[in-house]
Parts: C-alpha cells; sequence; structure tokens
C-alpha cells in the first residue's frame, strides 16, 4: 500500500489514536506522543501540513517496528 500523501499533522494524530498513542507534550511546532501497549513508546511528530513523506515514512516505520508489524500491515489497520 502507498503512503497517504498530503497527510497533516493533525489527522496523523488523531490515525495513530487507534493504535493507543495519546498526545503527551507539544512544544512548538512538535508533538510528543506515548503508547502504553505493547510497552511504552514515544514518538516526535512535527506539527506540519502536510508532513513530508519521507518524515511520514520514518514515523510509520518506527511504529510498525514497536508493533511487531511490517509496514504495509500497518498501513491496512491505519488507513
Amino acid at each position: 500500500m502507498k503512503l497517504p500523501r498530503d497527510l497533516p499533522a493533525d489527522d496523523l494524530v488523531k490515525t495513530l489514536a487507534k493504535l493507543g498513542y495519546e498526545t503527551t507534550r507539544q512544544a512548538g511546532s512538535h508533538v510528543r506522543l506515548t503508547t502504553r501497549e505493547n510497552g511504552e513508546h514515544h514518538i516526535t511528530i512535527p506539527a506540519h501540513s502536510p508532513i513530508k513523506i519521507g518524515t511520514l515514512n520514518s514515523i510509520l516505520r518506527d511504529v510498525a517496528n514497536h508493533f511487531n508489524l511490517e509496514r504495509d500491515d500497518l498501513l491496512n489497520r491505519l488507513f
């Protein structure tokens, strides 16, 4: 599955909430999300609109590694 294009940070935050991520803080133009599912995990998302495709790929790869999923499986669950 292809990565979504033109995805704003707000939509990504809402989408990652499906996996238990919650906003723990925001400093300037970056949002920090934390989940306690499958162990504690933190990710930082730039509050840009849209998120650059390479940055989005890196974030989703990190989330997929945390949940022991393939990237395509994660994309199917989220989008």
